[in-house]
């Protein structure tokens, strides 16, 4: 396809990163796996030891002429907690930290004024701590992380309400 764009998203847990946005016009692919670290090709043990400089994340290839960058910004913050730079909900760690990987000059401006807009939206008590920050090589996960919210999709919705994530959602964005 002529028209295909990519994103890259942390919030946490890669598996609870792809279900939000794998249904949605325009989106051609979902990819869980690892950026921001210096380790080539690192593995999920080397990840989440915390020694590569990786964070989990999602390289989402989608078509701009049917979703614009703009919403998949909006629908990401959505996802996480945007006061805590730690890591998100059950998951602790620098691997875990949440990110806006830009690509180009256009991504980080609308993530840095997305991000102005929430932190003035008033919707969070804490400041907004989720850094943007320019893309690195990506590396796909294994793949039994891929499409993990269908692999094993009762594991996933015991994960996700039991991190909590689940639960901070539906607080601060409703259903």
């Amino acid at each position: 396809m002529a028209n295909e764009q990519r994103a890259i998203f942390a919030g946490g847990c890669f598996w609870c990163m792809v279900q939000p946005f794998d249904s949605l016009p325009g989106i051609i692919s979902i990819t869980s796996g690892y950026t921001g670290g210096h380790v080539e090709n690192p593995t999920y043990r080397q990840v989440t030891r915390g020694r590569t400089g990786h964070t989990e994340a999602v390289e989402i290839v989608y078509d701009p002429d049917k979703i614009s960058y703009r919403e998949l910004v909006e629908i990401y913050w959505r996802q996480t907690d945007p006061t805590d730079a730690g890591g998100q909900f059950a998951d602790r760690g620098d691997s875990y930290r949440p990110v806006i990987f830009y690509l180009n000059e256009h991504q980080k401006q609308v993530a840095e004024e997305s991000k102005r807009e929430l932190e003035q939206s008033g919707r969070f008590d804490e400041p907004v701590v989720t850094q943007i920050e320019e893309a690195k090589p990506f590396y796909p996960a294994e793949e039994y992380h891929q499409d993990y919210y269908k692999k094993e999709s009762a594991h996933y919705k015991r994960y996700s309400v039991g991190s909590g994530r689940a639960g901070f959602i539906n607080k601060h964005w409703g259903k």
